[in-house]
Parts: structure tokens; sequence; C-alpha cells
């Protein structure tokens, strides 16, 4: 197990999620789960940024469009969060896609949507590729 993608900033992330779930229970829309969970990182002095606009590539062009994540945090971590009552393959999809297109080695999709309990799944990126850090577009 010690073998885990940045297991304790990790940890820390889904105890921040768990936090929000508490307080907050299930039945909002994202956005009141986004507010809550920007909040509670920045409570544990979890370095965050929210919806960082990333720049995307195509045959090494870059793309006028941008992706936005949800959270980047740790300038590692890429945090997408739901509000859903099932995750679906879409939203695997939407995570493994952001860390290819990121480079990041780590994902957690995070749904407040879901009752009796928090639905956390890690995604690691295992992809060959160094580690470089994603463009931000200047705003």
């Amino acid at each position: 197990m010690d073998d885990l993608i940045y297991r304790d900033e990790c940890y820390a992330i889904m105890g921040a999620c768990f936090d929000v779930y508490t307080g907050k229970g299930c039945g909002f829309l994202e956005p009141v789960y986004h507010e809550c969970l920007h909040i509670e990182l920045q409570l544990r002095d979890i370095t965050v940024i929210s919806k960082p606009k990333l720049t995307l590539e195509y045959k090494g062009r870059p793309l006028n469009q941008v992706y936005e994540p949800d959270f980047v945090c740790h300038d590692k971590i890429i945090v997408e969060i739901k509000a859903v009552n099932i995750l679906g393959k879409e939203h695997r999809a939407q995570i493994i896609n952001y860390l290819s297109a990121s480079r990041f080695k780590l994902g957690i999709l995070v749904n407040f949507g879901h009752f009796p309990r928090l639905e956390l799944e890690r995604f690691a990126n295992t992809a060959k590729e160094p580690n470089a850090p994603p463009r931000l577009l200047d705003d």
C-alpha cells in the first residue's frame, strides 16, 4: 500500500471531501459542493486552484479550446467533483482524459450526490510521459 501515488496528499483531499459530505449531506447541486470543498481545502492549507484553465493540443498544435477541471491540488492532483446518483463511464472517461491532457499522475473523482455515502475513486495516470506541468492560460 506504500506505493500509492501521492498517498498523504490524497488522504488530505479525501478527508476534506468527507467533511463536506458530513456537513452538507446529499441533495445539493454541484456548485454548492464546489464552493464548500474549495473552502474546506483552503482551511486545511491544501494548495488549491479552482477551475484552472488548462490548455489542450492536437498533434502537437495548441487548441483554442481549454478544459477546466474542478480543482488542481498540490499543483499535481486533479480533483473532479460530481453530484449525481451514480457515477457513469462518461465521468470516469472525463477524469482519465484530464489526466492524459495534463500529464498529471493522479486524479480523484468525487461524487457528492450518492446516498448513503460519499463516492471517491482514484485514477492513476500510468502513461510513460514525463509529468510536465500544464500550461495555464492567463485570464
